[in-house]
């Protein structure tokens, strides 16, 4: 069995277009799996695929990369909190927010601290959407470390934060703004109206063609003056192909 072969059969069976991922650089984490787990060849690994409920996840996991912690990259989320102040709400008294590749609910449940401390009377709602279920039911749950919570303002912890143990679990007056469904950034479609899209750490994996597909959903997705929130190595070179506007560094507005 080769890639293409192996790509086939992901998309049949996780629903998985593993074609749109930069090729050199998946073969190479999906081969380091193998290695890991001791499997010598891509026949192999599809039968411990299909019998292992937990390599399943393992794979799943891996390819998603699911790392994330609150308010990652601190200085560009206080400037997308000045953004909303000035540019958002003055609009919009109740924002449409959405947390693309949301992992495991750390960034929606930032977003919605922010709007809290922003708008705290405003009926705001966040979507936070993910292609994994398994992380979708954690982030559900709400329960992180001290890693995970490592750029959280202490004023927040005290406001936000129900601490037991060695566990943080985010207090219930976040967690009902927003809302959890699975999605395929590459293979669903996209709500549209919203005010913010947040999408930061994922596009980057993407082939180009793949990412621009994106970034066009993406705009298609925005109310005129809506916002898109990409990650710190993430900047759109050719924003303005897409209608876009540079708002802020690695903040984009729809013209």
């Amino acid at each position: 069995m080769d890639f293409v072969k192996f790509e086939q059969w992901a998309l049949k069976e996780f629903g998985i277009n593993l074609s749109a991922y930069k090729s050199n650089q998946l073969h190479r984490r999906i081969s380091s799996l193998m290695s890991r787990l001791g499997v010598a060849n891509l026949e192999e690994y599809v039968a411990l695929l299909e019998r292992d409920p937990a390599q399943r996840q393992r794979f799943l996991d891996f390819i998603t990369i699911n790392v994330t912690e609150f308010f990652r990259n601190p200085e560009m989320f206080e400037e997308l909190k000045r953004k909303i102040s000035t540019d958002l709400l003055p609009i919009n008294k109740n924002l449409k927010v959405w947390s693309a590749a949301c992992s495991t609910g750390a960034e929606p449940y930032s977003l919605g601290i922010i709007l809290n401390e922003v708008a705290p009377l405003g009926k705001h709602s966040i979507l936070a959407t993910d292609i994994d279920a398994t992380i979708l039911g954690k982030a559900k749950i709400g329960e992180y470390t001290i890693s995970d919570i490592k750029n959280v303002k202490p004023e927040y912890i005290k406001k936000y934060f129900t601490v037991e143990g060695d566990k943080y679990f985010i207090n219930s007056n976040i967690k009902r703004l927003v809302n959890y469904v699975k999605h395929d950034l590459i293979l669903d479609k996209y709500e549209e109206n919203f005010d913010l899209i947040v999408c930061r750490n994922v596009v980057i994996y993407f082939n180009q063609d793949v990412k621009n597909m994106i970034y066009e959903k993406f705009y298609k997705s925005l109310k005129k003056g809506g916002m898109l929130f990409v990650g710190a190595t993430e900047s759109i070179y050719n924003y303005r192909e897409f209608g876009f506007e540079k708002a802020s560094t690695f903040i984009y507005k729809k013209l």
